[in-house]
């Protein structure tokens, strides 16, 4: 098990902010700051700004000017990624933490940093950060610490963060990364450097109403739970990038501490980009990209910033690439300043006094590690095993809960292509077009099973199939009601398909005359008619075999 010192301390939730500095709105309490500067691009937006989407010719012009670029230059890429922890209570005392809740409405002593009030370990950080590490390839700290990382800003009550600094957690993993088939594909490694525990701070909400602006501060996310993944420099494009912050965020899905959406900031990346005249060993010079909200932000945000530093280099402006934190807008589809770095911070860490050491040991980790599930990595190959396509095989694991799905529905004994086929195309464009999850819709993977087999044993067409497949989505129930219910069993009797077939002959004189005169293609028209007395209940491939015997005998 891991093992803490821990002290007992009472806490109750309650509201404090210095009387000069609160104001009261619609029963909430605010802690804020008022200003007539105006906004900067500094400030956080409430809204994101809208996406654009980029013509084709956009991108592929685009795609031939990074070509060029990295003909001449190398990108270093690396990632800092904050994922918050879905733990019930905060890092270090028993307050809830709900996204969206009323501002300061989920605080007390210890997450304000009030004089005398002592933090306790939540032990479930602790057993997030070892699962995490393991899945991360990494070597786990077996005695770690916390330190306290001091920094002012108005969103940080206790003027530092409690956090780790010398000795992280875990260190010196990997992740895997396949990348998308539409784009070349292929497999990537790319390094971990470290993972390790740390609080959140709190959030600031800006108001300006053209006449005064206010700073409000929001002590909610205070002391959330934080694991800090910090990659190698191993990414070279964009893309690569923004799969890896994918693979991420599928990681933690599937480990279940995290439900990493990065809309609710819960999934939060940082990207450092340099460039390097290809061939040259020593790194350029690093710039932090930040507001990073989708994946697809990362991707275009690093290649901007690319173009951006390759045209200083061309034009002989290298020393202009300077060390600095930028923000990404997407309204402009451009990188702007957000401020310079003056030489590395001085944070002045010290081990936290109180708080004390993590002590792991063998039995606590290998009962985590046993307990890992299938990750993102394993379920791919496994599904590769099977025969599936690459493209299958990303779509599938993509979600856990459609690789559930499909599990299920294969355990039932169905066809793995035709599993596959289903959920990729039917279902997924159900669930698309309803907005529905896998989870929300009403087919179960024992009902999917059933209607394959039931198509494959010929009891139903695949047309009737896919009516029954949307009633299962939208209203339940089973496969073979619905058949018994609607009486929707296939017709598979040869002589009872020659009647119709003959019927429709005799009620088309015309039509059957100009096929055997040539005009071949009425044979889908006499295969329609069949299918609309029979209610689309023929079994198609013996009427096909009885159409042709009859449309090409000897009149």
């Amino acid at each position: 098990m891991a093992s803490f010192l821990f002290r007992t301390i009472q806490s109750h939730s309650f509201l404090l902010c210095p009387t000069t500095l609160l104001r009261r709105n619609n029963g909430a309490f605010y802690c804020s700051m008022k200003s007539t500067h105006t906004q900067t691009a500094t400030q956080e937006k409430q809204q994101p700004p809208p996406k654009i989407k980029s013509s084709p010719q956009g991108n592929q012009a685009k795609t031939r000017t990074l070509d060029r670029i990295s003909k001449e230059y190398e990108a270093i890429i690396g990632i800092e990624t904050h994922v918050q922890l879905s733990t019930l209570t905060k890092a270090f005392c028993t307050c809830p933490y709900n996204y969206g809740a009323q501002p300061n409405t989920s605080v007390c002593p210890i997450c304000m940093g009030l004089p005398g009030a002592l933090p306790v370990v939540n032990s479930k950080v602790v057993e997030f950060a070892v699962k995490l590490g393991l899945a991360l390839n990494c070597k786990l700290s077996f005695n770690s610490k916390f330190d306290r990382k001091q920094y002012f800003y108005p969103d940080l009550p206790k003027g530092y963060q409690i956090s780790q600094f010398d000795i992280p957690i875990a260190t010196g993993g990997y992740l895997d990364v396949d990348l998308p088939v539409e784009y070349g594909g292929g497999h990537r490694r790319f390094g971990i450097t470290r993972v390790h525990m740390e609080e959140d701070a709190g959030k600031l909400l800006h108001a300006d109403d053209g006449v005064s602006y206010a700073l409000q501060v929001d002590l909610n996310r205070a002391g959330v739970p934080l694991l800090e993944i910090v990659s190698e420099p191993d990414m070279r494009t964009g893309l690569e990038a923004a799969e890896y912050a994918a693979e991420l965020q599928r990681l933690v899905r599937y480990l279940g501490v995290s439900n990493g959406n990065m809309q609710e900031g819960s999934l939060r990346c940082d990207v450092n980009v340099s460039i390097r005249p290809v061939g040259q060993s020593k790194f350029g010079t690093k710039v932090e990209i930040k507001n990073l909200n989708s994946f697809s932000s990362i991707n275009r945000a690093i290649d901007f910033e690319i173009a951006r530093q390759a045209l200083l280099y061309s034009q002989g402006k290298a020393d202009q690439i300077v060390q600095e934190t930028r923000l990404w807008e997407e309204g402009s589809q451009k990188t702007v300043t957000m401020r310079k770095k003056e030489g590395l911070a001085d944070y002045r860490y010290f081990p936290e006094p109180d708080l004390p050491e993590v002590i792991l040991n063998k039995e606590y980790v290998d009962s985590i590690q046993s307990s890992l599930p299938e990750l993102p990595e394993m379920k791919r190959r496994r599904y590769e095993e099977m025969g599936l396509s690459m493209q299958d095989v990303l779509f599938l694991a993509n979600d856990i809960n459609v690789a559930r799905f499909f599990d299920a529905t294969i355990g039932k004994g169905a066809d793995v292509k035709l599993a596959a086929n289903w959920i990729m195309g039917d279902i997924a464009a159900h669930m698309k077009n309803e907005k529905l999850t896998i989870n929300e819709i009403k087919l179960s993977a024992a009902e999917l099973a059933e209607l394959i087999a039931s198509i494959k044993g010929a009891t139903i067409s695949g047309k009737i199939g896919k009516e029954i497949l949307f009633e299962l989505m939208a209203k339940g129930g089973t496969v073979n009601g619905i058949i018994k219910e609607k009486d929707l069993v296939q017709i598979v009797d040869p002589s009872e398909i020659e009647k119709m077939v003959d019927k429709v002959f005799s009620e088309n004189p015309k039509q059957l005359e100009q096929y055997r005169g040539g005009k071949t293609k009425l044979q889908g028209f006499f295969a329609g008619q069949v299918m609309k007395i029979s209610k689309g209940k023929a079994n198609p491939g013996l009427l096909n075999k009885i159409l042709l015997e009859k449309l090409n005998a000897k009149s």
